[in-house]
């Protein structure tokens, strides 16, 4: 529950108010914890769009969004990788070979990393 309210940017409240509401299915450990599938939370996270739109303007993301998969889209050359990273969507193009090779799919812990050459800020309006 924690990990996902992490990945969802949202507290551990909330997410445990949507799994109350049957929102967001969740099964038991043996130890009695309650678990969340990535696919489940994927496919939560796309049909949804619950992730918190607070963001910390004074912080840095420091170039490395850590999420879950919820969607790939694979042709025969390239993948289209999107991830919710806390209030973040990435979505990246990527070889199929490297989406092959990460095993990348709806549900997946999933790091994107940034680089950019050129960066425009704006301030929101």
């Amino acid at each position: 529950m924690g990990q996902a309210a992490e990945l969802l940017g949202v507290s551990v409240d909330t997410v445990r108010r949507w799994a109350d509401a049957g929102d967001l299915p969740t099964h038991r450990s043996d130890g009695g914890q309650r678990l969340i599938d990535g696919s489940v939370l994927a496919a939560f996270v796309s049909e949804q769009h619950h992730a918190s739109t607070d963001v910390d303007a004074n912080g840095s993301a420091r170039n490395r969004f850590t999420g879950i998969v919820t969607r790939v889209v694979r042709d025969t050359v390239m993948a289209q990788v999107e991830i919710q990273a806390g209030p973040h969507r990435v979505v990246s193009l990527i070889t199929r070979e490297a989406a092959d090779e990460l095993k990348l799919e709806p549900g997946v812990l999933a790091v994107a990393v940034i680089k950019a050459t050129n960066v425009t800020i704006e301030n929101p309006r």
